[in-house]
């Protein structure tokens, strides 16, 4: 098959998805594009996308993609379309909210067959979500195909927008070399956060959490790892609960190197799909504390009881100190929680299901070029 995959910003486990996605579907012998913005992303976004792209048969093209609607679309539009019919793409496939939109908007041939993966994002944000609503209503009956990569995504958009003609739930997963356990650094904090610097993600509750265990006489560092909107907020912050001594921000780095900074992996999110910092983190049997929110409780579940609620910093607090005051449980429940990941969460079995969902779709609408492949399904 000839696929092209549209995103906005590498960055997070969206960018994590695609990479993978692309590197296994090219391992496979399919031939590959990728198509994402020029102007988000950072160093370790670069040197990603720069060891694939000799690997990309379709190329990689970083054009402007805004993130809200903008008349500049149109551009990006005949840009795109220019792309998928130079590479004679089979499948379009769109991740996150403008990379699905524009996937499901953009002039191509009848036959290509359009896939939208929402991965949240904006779809799970209470906060000005209304616009996307509606647009992802508007949109629903140009896409193809719509994977979703927990229950939880699935049934928000059941809810929210509408049942789609063909869907799927497809778990994210992580490949076998990432069940290593790692060590810790000799500068390590009690605690580490990763990922985007953001409301939504909660990282606020966590340093309110540190600055109540200091004033119940406890005091518990913390490393965060990330960049995003909300980082000078965020620093803001933690000057304003005098905790600069105990929180320090780091630049964005690789998951394992960051897991290495800290004790317990800290994930305080408001919301989530089924966020990659949990697998990877589980994966690597790091004590986990997080928030039960989206599809969080899918990877933890029969182990989900152990999940704190959202928003709520005296329960993140006690979690937290919790794990720190006993290491032989912490590590018994990351032990536990890393096998259940090590069965049910593969990232071959990711591909293998997302690929097994293009040849189901596009052996309803014959496509010059293409050539249908009977799969037997596990």
């Amino acid at each position: 098959m000839n696929i092209m995959h549209i995103l906005r910003a590498p960055v997070g486990g969206l960018f994590r998805h695609v990479i993978d996605l692309a590197t296994g579907q090219v391992a496979r012998g399919h031939r590959v594009g990728i198509i994402a913005d020029q102007h988000t992303g950072h160093a370790g976004s670069e040197a990603t996308f720069a060891a694939l792209r000799p690997k990309l048969a379709l190329g990689l093209t970083r054009i402007r993609l805004r993130r809200q609607p903008n008349p500049a679309d149109l551009l990006a539009l005949l840009q795109i379309a220019g792309r998928i019919r130079a590479a004679a793409a089979h499948v379009v496939h769109g991740h996150g909210a403008k990379g699905g939109a524009l996937a499901r908007l953009v002039p191509a041939s009848k036959g290509v067959l359009r896939v939208y993966t929402p991965h949240g994002g904006s779809l799970h944000d209470a906060v000005g979500s209304r616009l996307h609503i509606m647009m992802e209503k508007a949109l629903m009956r140009r896409g193809n195909l719509y994977l979703f990569e927990s229950a939880y995504s699935h049934g928000v958009y059941l809810d929210k927008v509408g049942r789609p003609e063909s869907s799927r739930i497809v778990h994210n997963g992580v490949a076998s070399t990432e069940l290593e356990p790692i060590g810790l650094d000799a500068d390590a904090s009690d605690v580490v956060y990763l990922g985007e610097l953001r409301a939504l993600k909660g990282i606020d509750v966590l340093i309110d959490a540190i600055a109540h265990l200091r004033d119940q006489g406890r005091r518990i560092t913390a490393t965060v790892v990330g960049d995003g909107a909300d980082a000078a907020a965020l620093r803001a912050r933690v000057a304003q609960w005098q905790l600069s001594n105990a929180i320090r921000f780091r630049d964005p780095m690789p998951a394992r190197s960051a897991f290495a900074l800290g004790q317990v992996v800290v994930v305080p999110s408001r919301a989530e799909s089924l966020p990659y910092v949990v697998l990877e983190a589980a994966a690597a049997a790091k004590p986990i504390v997080a928030t039960r929110v989206g599809g969080i409780p899918e990877i933890f579940g029969p182990l989900a009881g152990h999940l704190v609620p959202a928003e709520n910093a005296h329960a993140l607090g006690q979690s937290i100190a919790d794990l720190l005051d006993d290491p032989v449980l912490a590590k018994h429940g990351a032990q536990k929680l890393r096998s259940r990941i090590a069965v049910t969460f593969s990232v071959d079995a990711m591909i293998e299901s997302v690929l097994a969902a293009y040849h189901k779709a596009l052996a309803t609408q014959p496509i010059s070029g293409y050539r249908h492949q009977t799969l037997v399904e596990s």
